[in-house]
């Protein structure tokens, strides 16, 4: 029987599930004249780990076709928001940092410790982070987004939800398809595909692709010595090899082999607001080194030029093998299925940064190799699963083993002791006017055996008083040169059992139940070094002179300059430190569904589910004041998920309405914040999501027309916390905003309309167009909350014109991407030793902020401008 079926599906294979949750499906590339779906009944999702109708899944899921993703010019997971309500994608220093987020919920992707809330499954294999799914996704049979904790099927880190992948599979009906791409930054793009049989049990699929363009955001590279004068391009390819073959009428095996390579300058960051730091900047470049400030230091117009005086390069390379085998068995258990996945995958990543995004040469890291992260697992997953006249059931078996490897390397440049130098001195400044603002005080607080007077009489000449005269700034000055060499391990085994049952109480009610335990073990190796020893010597020698500091400033003021002095990457006591933890969780997941169907048309559902986010290690230099943490472990996120939805199906089955009210519950929500010097990951007692999402499909009674279109309304708040509550108390300060208030990236309104048209006009001749918008409303692109990273509402709108022979064999499309070049950033953050935001004390709206005392620069990364260009298909 599978023989057969997949004989007969493979020769369609846009056939199986194809239908786009909004459009009708796309016609097979084998055979151009099948009969494109009309109605609901063609929408097909593998959500519960089998094939189901859209409307008989209580899951809030959405199905997208291959038409529908080519319409909108899907390429990778970021694409993929302008088709999803409440779906948001972001990246930032590098595509390495890609974060999805599934109504306002989401992990950020900076640090490979902490896995994803979203989990991204490709071919039915997990990807551990979302930057290891980002990429070019090849061809696309469909992709399914699936909202709320997916843990029972899709594992642990799915509890926001899931990006569910599926690729074109081989055909035993030959077919050839080949594709060209032109257009604005120099855009260039090929790709091609060849698929049939090389035997009568054996078919085959290969596809390979190159894109290449020029850079969106302009760099003034100030000091240098970067040569690039542009950022944010393209160029990477990817080859995928599949083989399918069907050994007998029970049994197909599909191998997966691919490997993806990029080689890119991304990304930089530009400043949205220049703060009072801006003259010590423009001082220390050629140049003004960064945007000139606004009147007030207030947010400044939108600007793609950003400003880096390093490069940015980035090397990505991807690769795996999958190999999934199904074999029905009608003997057992009255007919059963048994799935096996068994999966290899090594993920590598290299990244050079200007880590200021400044013309003058503050701080950087290199693209020597002793940057970057690379995630190699192997895993097997085994399912059975069966059906009788009133159960449907299945059980699992899913085991993980995957190593980390993070290497961490940072430089000082000629600018940074001079930068820090302007900074302490004008804090002291404003204290005694008799300090002057300079850049060369940090050997007054450095020379040895220094006394307080000495250290007053250094600073009251700026250090400028030569030697030997025992008032000259003598001492350590930071100098330039790699401060940081770091290296971690982190080894992680996870082992899981599932099950999931659908009983038929009635033929009207049915009941879902599911349940997975999983154990996790991890375990962390590291070693942190400072290779020159000379920023971490300025550190020691203030420490030495802590005393004639103390009595030189005042007591409350020492720490300021000691603090200064010693930032992660100029304290000694990482030096040579090694690090060695190890720690097992398990935990129990599951859900509890009901769906009653009144009609046909009709189906009301409730459901619970439990979703488990696995505890991990903070894999960076980490202290509280200057001393390192003595753990990195952060604990396991844990979410409780109530939802009552209703699914329509109306107007001759070619109208769906669907609504789903959710309140999910986040305890112990993970964190990872950039406070302007190092990530820090904070788990946040509660983190509240409630609301609505509604979607909407209607295949017209026009010909060719249809339209989709999806609602999603979230109030996603934190708990009320205080310093007591959170791991480390010191973090507070920078997350005094949070209590209480609606988390980031959680727009309150999220909508997407679309509009398909596509038919026959006659003398052989197709046309069409499709028009794809998504709206938010605004929020906080920032995890601290603070004002300045606040993105307005906006609009994007995906637009394509269409013409080919009615056949399909060939089409040229036009097609432009943000339609009306909206202005919007991804992420904003606080710029690196670039003034502060935070203060030391609470201020008189109970928080560490004050608005009046705000020396904060903040960049962003900013969303991609509109981009336009032709596509020519061929197929036969």
């Amino acid at each position: 029987m599978r023989l057969t079926n997949l004989l007969r599906t493979t020769a369609s294979a846009a056939v199986v599930g194809a239908v786009v949750f909004g459009f009708a499906g796309a016609a097979s590339a084998q055979d151009a004249d099948q009969d494109r779906a009309t109605t609901v009944d063609d929408i097909i999702v593998t959500a519960q780990k089998r094939e189901q109708n859209l409307q008989d899944v209580p899951i809030v899921v959405t199905s997208l076709s291959q038409e529908v993703l080519q319409d909108a010019g899907v390429r990778d997971i970021k694409d993929l928001q302008i088709l999803t309500p409440g779906l948001t994608v972001t990246s930032t220093a590098s595509e390495a940092s890609t974060t999805a987020r599934i109504r306002g919920v989401g992990t950020v992707g900076d640090n490979p410790g902490l896995e994803s809330s979203v989990g991204i499954v490709i071919d039915g294999v997990y990807r551990s982070r979302n930057s290891v799914g980002f990429g070019d996704l090849g061809e696309l049979q469909r992709i399914e987004v699936l909202k709320g904790p997916q843990g029972t099927l899709f594992g642990k880190n799915t509890s926001a939800g899931v990006i569910n992948i599926i690729t074109e599979a081989p055909s035993f009906t030959p077919g050839f398809n080949a594709e060209l791409t032109v257009g604005n930054y120099g855009a260039m793009a090929a790709s091609g595909s060849v698929t049939g049989p090389l035997s009568d049990t054996l078919a085959f699929r290969l596809y390979a692709g190159r894109r290449l363009r020029s850079g969106f955001m302009d760099i003034d590279t100030g000091d240098g010595p970067r040569p690039e004068t542009d950022d944010n391009n393209q160029d990477f390819g990817t080859v995928r090899g599949q083989l399918l073959w069907l050994p007998n009428d029970n049994t197909s095996v599909r191998v997966i082999a691919d490997y993806s390579g990029r080689d890119e300058y991304c990304c930089v960051g530009t400043q949205i607001r220049t703060g009072p730091t801006y003259p010590f900047v423009d001082a220390l470049s050629n140049g003004t080194g960064q945007r000139p400030p606004a009147p007030g230091f207030g947010l400044l117009p939108f600007s793609r030029t950003a400003y880096a005086n390093r490069s940015t390069g980035q090397d990505v390379e991807d690769m795996g093998i999958s190999v999934e085998a199904n074999i029905d068995m009608p003997s057992l258990f009255g007919g059963s299925t048994l799935t096996s996945i068994t999966s290899w995958r090594d993920w590598e990543f290299v990244n050079g940064q200007d880590a200021d995004f400044t013309g003058a040469d503050i701080a950087y890291r290199l693209e020597d190799g002793e940057f970057g992260f690379g995630v190699d697992n192997l895993t097997q997953e085994f399912r059975l699963a069966g059906q009788t006249d009133r159960l449907d059931w299945l059980v699992g078996l899913f085991v993980t083993a995957e190593n980390i490897d993070r290497a961490d390397s940072f430089y000082l440049g000629a600018d940074y002791g001079p930068m820090l130098s302007f900074q302490l001195s004008a804090a002291l400044n404003a204290a005694v006017p008799a300090f002057p603002v300079s850049p060369g005080i940090i050997g007054c607080f450095t020379r040895p055996g220094t006394t307080s007077p000495q250290i007053q009489g250094c600073l009251a000449t700026g250090g400028a008083m030569p030697p030997p005269s025992p008032l000259a700034a003598t001492g350590l000055a930071l100098p330039a040169g790699q401060s940081v060499r770091d290296n971690y391990e982190q080894r992680s085994d996870s082992f899981a059992i599932f099950t999931n049952n659908t009983f038929a109480v009635t033929e009207q009610f049915d009941v879902t139940v599911g349940l997975r335990y999983t154990l996790d073990d991890k375990s962390l190796r590291g070693l942190q070094t400072n290779p020159t020893g000379g920023a971490s010597g300025t550190c020691a020698a203030g420490l030495a002179n802590q005393a004639a500091i103390a009595g030189a400033i005042g007591a409350a003021n020492a720490p300021l300059i000691l603090g200064r002095l010693c930032l992660p990457w100029s304290n000694p006591f990482y030096n040579n430190r090694t690090i060695s933890e190890k720690e097992s969780d398990g935990e129990l997941s599951g859900t509890v569904k009901g769906s009653f169907r009144f009609t046909p048309e009709a189906m009301l559902y409730a459901s619970y589910a439990r979703g488990y986010k696995s505890f991990g290690y903070n894999l960076d230099r980490v202290q509280t004041g200057i001393t390192p943490n003595a753990s990195l472990l952060f604990p396991s996120e844990v979410v409780d998920s109530y939802e009552l939805g209703a699914k329509l199906t109306l107007l001759d089955r070619t109208l769906l309405l669907n609504a789903t009210y959710f309140d999910q519950r986040f305890e112990n929500f993970q964190l990872n914040t950039f406070l302007g010097t190092s990530f820090v990951v904070e788990s946040i007692p509660e983190l509240v999501s409630r609301g609505v999402d509604a979607d909407m499909l209607w295949f017209t009674p026009i010909e060719g027309l249809s339209l989709q279109g999806g609602v999603t309304w979230t109030d996603a708040e934190y708990g009320e916390f205080t310093a007591a509550d959170l791991a480390n108390p010191g973090n507070f300060p920078q997350l005094s905003l949070l209590p209480g208030a609606r988390a980031s990236f959680a727009p309150e309104w999220s909508g997407t309309l679309s509009i398909n048209f596509d038919r026959n006009i006659g003398d052989n001749l197709r046309t069409g167009f499709s028009l794809s918008g998504k709206y938010m409303s605004d929020y906080n692109t920032g995890s601290d909350l603070l004002p300045f990273k606040q993105q307005d509402a906006f609009t994007t709108l995906n637009g394509r014109f269409m013409v080919g022979s009615a056949d399909e064999r060939w089409t040229a499309e036009f097609w432009v991407q943000n339609l009306t070049d909206e202005e919007y950033i991804q992420v904003a953050y606080n710029a690196f030793l670039q003034g502060s935001a935070f203060q030391s004390t609470v201020q008189p709206n109970g928080t560490y902020y004050n608005p009046a005392l705000d020396s904060q620069t903040y960049d962003a990364f900013l969303g991609a401008p509109r981009t336009y260009g032709a596509t020519l298909r061929y197929k036969y």
